[in-house]
């Protein structure tokens, strides 16, 4: 059951929302899983072995196809029970989740599964159409209904396999009812969970560097400029692709006969207040959330700012810009990047972070971030992929308790607008103030505005919140993927729509990268990180597959 819980946690689910757990039909009764069942209040499914076998599994293994003659027999039996019932228009993911769990020993009846993997390195035997490591799984939904997600890859203990895996609805106009919950043409571009979190967080998480920086770091590099010539499959910038959706389009292109006049705020600030229950003047519409550091760079009597890194360089470079001498709090990858709020100076009087930060995909707790809060101290938390998080849980939108707190939303991430230029601020209002002085008039355009304001509806909200399961789901499998490679080490406790990796000498991987027709995001220009770093973008399940064939062969270069 530990395991079990573990495993729908990183789905974001609950034991209540489990229907059925699965496994090969000769072991229903064993205790273990007849216990497990007991508790959650479902049945056991029992599957023979031939049908089990029959199942194509991303991440196949030697022993259990020995044992049992299926590569993975959590995989299998858990795609099996969710495609038994399927999917209905309109149902949600969790309405049909299925479990499977295999208990025993490790020494084969349990398919204590060693070696996952179908690359052709060593790592495992390939299964027929499952591609380099982490390849597709056939849908069994009901045609023109739904298909079936692996939700969760296989997660193994000692005793213990376990997998998840779902029924999902899918559109009539998507690609097919198998297990893609994302559409090919969907995904970010620039991001959940590959395994139960184990990292601990000991006390000291951060090393403090007060002086004056002339390091390498380029803070002005951003993903753009990995794609700005090449014809390639971008995994570098942060932004959803196939936006902004027709319906934001439409009402952007009906703004433009009303460009004679000047630009009226008031109803999209209204809009962001009422989607965060804020007062209006706790709101300042911006272009894009860059251009709210450069505001409180050069608006607010800052002393001693400090930056929390690595993450996103533009408050650093604006705060520089500014005159301003930066602190960096540098996390460290053995305590998982995570904020330890002890480490940033009691004396600094602006401090920043991001929340899930970029590039690490941490999300931190809000209560380590508020435990940053200080009378005399601006706090800013960089919310721009909040809205990428299910549930934006963990977000400090709409708190008025804690002193000093500026958050920053960006609304270019999700819904395709980095050429419009168009975030916000929220704040206490003599902060708002401070900052609406130092912008130029007329900051954000009409279109930009309109775009604000139809981005605040629920149903824009509703389509968001849809989106951040789906990337989630997705992300699950780029790491899954990734977790195959001995030469590659991720962030596993990731909630953004992007994932950072380490591979000795990624600098190189990735220039090998760009010739298979890859483009990833460098990582030596974040404070913290440096040239074995790459972070990578959470894209369709068919996009990832070809990218980890081509990351197996851009290895197999360097011998």
């Amino acid at each position: 059951m530990a395991l079990v819980d573990a495993v729908l946690r990183e789905a974001g689910l609950t034991r209540a929302d489990v229907r059925s757990l699965a496994t090969l039909d000769a072991r229903t009764a064993e205790p273990g899983l007849a216990g497990a069942a007991a508790l959650l209040g479902v049945p056991v499914r029992g599957f023979a072995a031939q049908e089990l076998a029959v199942v194509p599994v991303p991440h196949p293994s030697t022993r259990p196809l020995a044992a049992t003659g299926t590569a993975s027999v959590a995989e299998a039996a858990a795609l099996l029970a969710a495609g038994a019932v399927g999917g209905t228009a309109g149902a949600s993911a969790e309405a049909t989740v299925r479990a499977t769990a295999t208990g025993g020993d490790t020494r084969g009846r349990t398919g204590g599964e060693a070696e996952p993997g179908a690359g052709t390195r060593g790592r495992g035997a390939a299964e027929p159409g499952t591609g380099a490591r982490a390849g597709g799984v056939t849908g069994t939904g009901a045609r023109g209904h739904g298909g079936v997600v692996l939700l969760v890859p296989k997660r193994k203990t000692r005793r213990v396999t376990c997998a998840l895996a779902a029924s999902v609805p899918f559109r009539p106009n998507e690609d097919a009812s198998g297990v893609r919950l994302l559409p090919s043409a969907h995904g970010y571009i620039a991001g959940e969970p590959g395994s139960p979190p184990t990292i601990p967080t000991p006390h000291t998480t951060a090393a403090m560097d007060m002086h004056t920086h002339t390091d390498a770091h380029d803070l002005r590099h951003h993903g753009d400029a990995e794609v700005r010539d090449d014809k390639l499959i971008d995994l570098a910038v942060n932004v959803r692709t196939n936006t902004p959706p027709d319906w934001l389009r439409e009402r952007i292109a009906a703004s433009l006969t009303g460009l004679a006049a000047y630009p009226d705020g008031r109803a999209a600030r209204a809009a962001v207040a009422e989607r965060h229950d804020l007062p209006p003047n706790r709101v300042l519409l911006t272009a894009g959330a860059a251009e709210a550091f450069v505001l409180l760079a050069r608006a607010l009597p800052v002393r001693r700012p400090v930056v929390v890194h690595p993450q996103f360089t533009e408050p650093e470079a604006a705060l520089r810009d500014a005159g301003h001498e930066v602190g960096r709090v540098l996390l460290r990858e053995e305590d998982g990047f995570r904020l330890d709020p002890a480490a940033v100076p009691e004396d600094a009087d602006l401090v920043v972070i991001g929340n899930p930060t970029n590039p690490t995909s941490v999300l931190h707790p809000a209560a380590s971030i508020t435990a940053l809060a200080r009378p005399g101290r601006t706090l800013v938390v960089d919310e721009a992929f909040m809205d990428a998080v299910p549930g934006e849980r963990e977000s400090l939108a709409g708190r008025t308790d804690v002193p000093g707190l500026v958050v920053l939303r960006s609304l270019t991430k999700t819904w395709g607008l980095a050429g419009l230029r168009i975030g916000y601020a929220l704040a206490e209002p003599d902060t708002i103030a401070a900052l609406e002085r130092a912008q130029p008039l007329w900051p954000v355009s009409t279109p930009a505005l309109v775009a604000a304001e139809a981005c605040m509806s629920r149903v824009a909200l509703a389509e968001a919140e849809h989106a951040a399961h789906r990337i989630g789901v997705e992300r699950a499998h780029l790491l899954a993927g990734l977790a195959e490679f001995d030469e590659v080490r991720t962030v596993e406790e990731s909630e953004g729509p992007f994932v950072l990796l380490r591979i000795d000498g990624a600098d190189v991987v990735r220039e090998r990268l760009r010739s298979l027709g890859f483009a990833a995001r460098r990582g030596d220009t974040f404070p913290g990180l440096d040239r074995n770093w790459l972070r990578l973008a959470v894209r369709d399940r068919a996009t990832t597959n070809r990218f980890l064939q081509a990351l197996d062969q851009a290895l197999l270069m360097g011998g």
